[in-house]
């Protein structure tokens, strides 16, 4: 094997410093080739080696007794019950969405789609959490409907229902969208499947679609910051094929059912070589990779393609000896490429050879123990804007316009153009359907059901990353409470600027010591998650997104429950308590200020972690003594538009007669967490009273669910619910249009 002489615009063009470029020839004892310089530029990376992330991410509590896997393996795996587990995770497909976002959403899916089912787990939901520039821009457009029915296009075709998600607009994101995907699969507790290589000797198997070109070094650009040549790197954004993924879960189900299968794990990003050496690395041996053996869909491939190729629909399985011709039987019947592509080896050495030469030897720890580990300087860098919101008060608009422009606003209206493309009820699983406030699926066969959902405020996030990535793990417990879920655990997708500016670093670490704080509290354990890095162009990044997905578990799928009033004449009760300060912080960043006053200035809401944990647990009470009718968030928006949401999926309409010694938008507007809106039979309330007092937080009956369609506050707000509904639910497609 030979090495060769590096130029310093091959290092840079790899996406390493000239100092890593030193340590990887201290490591090797020599000047790496052209081959090796890929195979450490991928492993290297930000996106793989999570190099300034890691000294951050070890803060999260990881541990509670429903875990079974923790972070490391491929997803997050946690106890069910009844010998039955959750599998779950979220992922970023960022770069690739911006450049082509219909392969790119759609890959996106399938990379997190086969991080589920590689551990031995069928996938039973699909989530999303998006993010786009202003509507105005003249690209937003093109990104939105090509994400949409990227996602659509391959969860539709692979026959997994997409239940639920958010999607949000701001500036940040004009050059810079967001699209995390996440997955949730049910699993035996006694057959999950890690991606270890054990047992020397064992053969090392490649299935499901031949290996291209296409996605070539896609781990390193998902590790660098954009500028106006961004849409040149096509050829590193993925092509997916969900038919072919449908054939290789069944297959790869399948094969494991057979007592031949040590290890599994799929080809994502740094394709074959991350799965290879990940899979050697866990399990503490080397492997041996005979790249002339890789099934190839294009003539005259290199080594240097094989690698680093991120074709999609690809596994690396490692399988015990004497057994590969029982696998390939399964993998032929599926249609799908099967080849013995070489051996687990005692070495701990990552060794490839091509056309029975030997193109690369790395020790397998140089590439995963050995990777640079950053401690990046941090520097505190408040958002501007942290005073009293007040000054920015305009009284000239009545609170009926005022609400009738945030139900059409691009982050409160309804997301059905958005859901009515995705197939939600594919498996006949899903029981309360997208636009809730969380999603719930039935496990088969069993009377539970799996909640999920996905939460972040953004904005809550630049103005105090800390703050705000508390109040995206609460909020996110509370959607799973409204639904009548206790949380079992999370996991994350944490989108974030250049990590090399101090600045960004301090959100970044802020954000982390926050989501753990928040964790503790309610001890929910992170199973899981994704860092993504570099989420900027031209030098304009992101608002800090750390975005949050949970699962929570309901004993008994028959307590659901739902956000929509029900019954005419039913009590609307508030959980919880609208606050008003000197400094107006329920205001601070709200949909309402940005929308109308065109600011985000403003003190953030203050949060009680203990009170929002007993309003949680006042909530699941309450809903399993069959106490209420309908639970819902009171989160972006306000109380008002909290209300409204209630009342429009059966047109029914409200009565508010609350009052609070504050200002009127605030009461209306403002953001104070910690707060649900729930209703009950009125037979009920002396029953609903008595439980809430014996937790002792606070809570207030505000109304009544009424007949005649309008929606009335007081002698201030007089607006009939149909046309509003109208308007909010047609909102999103005119923005589009």
């Amino acid at each position: 094997m030979e090495s060769a002489s590096i130029s310093k615009e091959a290092i840079s063009s790899h996406g390493l410093t000239e100092q890593e470029y030193y340590n990887i020839i201290n490591i090797l004892g020599r000047e790496p080739n052209l081959i090796e310089l890929g195979v450490f530029s991928v492993m290297w990376s930000e996106h793989c080696s999570y190099k300034s992330s890691k000294v951050h991410l070890k803060k999260f509590p990881t541990k509670g007794p429903a875990v079974v896997h923790g972070p490391g393996e491929n997803a997050g795996v946690v106890d069910i019950g009844d010998n039955q587990v959750a599998v779950f995770k979220m992922e970023s497909h960022n770069h690739p969405s911006f450049i082509e976002p219909y392969q790119g959403a759609a890959t996106g899916v399938g990379g997190i789609l086969r991080d589920v089912f590689t551990m031995g787990a069928r996938p039973v939901a699909l989530l999303n959490s998006l993010r786009f520039g202003s509507p105005e821009h003249p690209k937003t457009k093109f990104l939105v409907e090509g994400v949409v029915r990227g996602i659509a296009g391959y969860g539709n075709c692979f026959g997994c229902p997409t239940v639920g998600g958010e999607v949000y607009f701001h500036p940040s994101y004009t050059l810079n969208p967001l699209v995390n995907a996440f997955c949730l699969g049910v699993a035996d507790r006694d057959k999950i499947f890690l991606g270890r290589a054990e047992g020397v000797g064992n053969s090392v198997i490649y299935v499901g679609s031949k290996t291209g070109r296409d996605g070539i070094h896609g781990a390193t650009m998902a590790s660098q910051s954009f500028d106006d040549e961004a849409e040149a790197k096509k050829p590193t954004v993925q092509v997916g094929d969900p038919f072919t993924e449908k054939l290789l879960l069944e297959a790869c189900l399948e094969v494991m059912k057979q007592d031949t299968v040590i290890g599994i794990q799929d080809m994502g990003a740094a394709g074959l070589t991350s799965s290879a050496v990940e899979m050697a690395g866990r399990a503490g041996n080397g492997i041996l990779i005979d790249l002339s053996k890789v099934p190839a869909r294009e003539t005259k491939m290199t080594p240097y393609e094989f690698l680093l190729s991120e074709s999609q629909e690809r596994m690396l399985l490692v399988v015990k000896k004497g057994f590969e011709s029982q696998v390939k039987e399964i993998f032929d019947k599926w249609d799908l490429d099967m080849a013995v592509i070489g051996e687990v080896t005692p070495d701990g050495k990552f060794r490839v050879v091509f056309e029975d030469k030997e193109v690369a030897n790395i020790p397998v720890k140089a590439l995963t123990e050995a990777a640079p580990v950053y401690e990046r300087p941090v520097r505190e860098y408040p958002a501007e804007g942290f005073d009293s919101v007040s000054r920015k008060i305009d009284e000239s608009l009545s609170l009926e316009e005022i609400i009738k422009t945030l139900v059409t606003s691009p982050n409160l209206c309804s997301r059905k153009w958005i859901y009515r493309q995705y197939d939600h009820q594919v498996r006949t699983d899903t029981v309360v359907l997208p636009g809730g406030d969380a999603a719930v699926i039935r496990v088969k066969g069993t009377p539970k059901a799996l909640a999920i959902t996905t939460d972040c405020n953004s904005r809550y996030c630049f103005k105090d990353p800390f703050l705000g990535a508390q109040l995206a793990v609460v909020e996110a417990a509370r959607n799973l409470a409204c639904v009548g879920a206790k949380p079992l655990g999370l996991t994350d997708c944490l989108n974030f600027g250049n990590p090399e500016k101090p600045h960004v670093m301090w959100q970044f670490q802020k954000s982390v010591e926050g989501i753990s704080q928040a964790c503790r509290k309610f001890s929910i354990p992170v199973v899981s998650g994704n860092v993504s890095f570099y989420n900027e162009t031209n030098e304009e990044a992101i608002y800090p997104t750390p975005g949050i997905g949970m699962v929570g578990l309901l004993s008994d799928i028959e307590l659901r429950m739902t956000h929509a009033f029900q019954n005419v004449g039913d009590v609307i009760v508030l959980l919880g308590e609208s606050l008003n300060s000197p400094h107006d912080e329920s205001l601070g960043a709200s949909e309402y200020l940005a929308l109308i006053h065109h600011s985000e200035e403003g003190l953030l809401p203050k949060l009680d972690l203990e009170l929002e944990k007993k309003v949680q647990e006042t909530l699941l009470d309450v809903i399993s003594q069959k106490l209420i009718c309908s639970a819902h968030d009171c989160s972006e928006g306000g109380l008002a538009i909290a209300l409204l949401e209630s009342a429009f999926p059966k047109n029914l309409g409200v009565k508010i007669q609350y009052s609070k010694n504050i200002r009127k938008d605030v009461l209306f507007f403002g953001e104070s967490p910690s707060r649900v809106v729930v209703s009950c039979v009125p037979q009920k309330l002396s029953a609903l009273k008595e439980r809430i007092q014996k937790y002792h937080i606070p809570f207030e009956m505000i109304g009544e669910v009424s007949g005649d369609g309008f929606f009335m506050w007081g002698q201030d707000v007089h607006l009939k619910i149909e046309s509003l509904k109208k308007n909010w639910e047609n909102a999103f497609e005119s923005l589009l249009h």
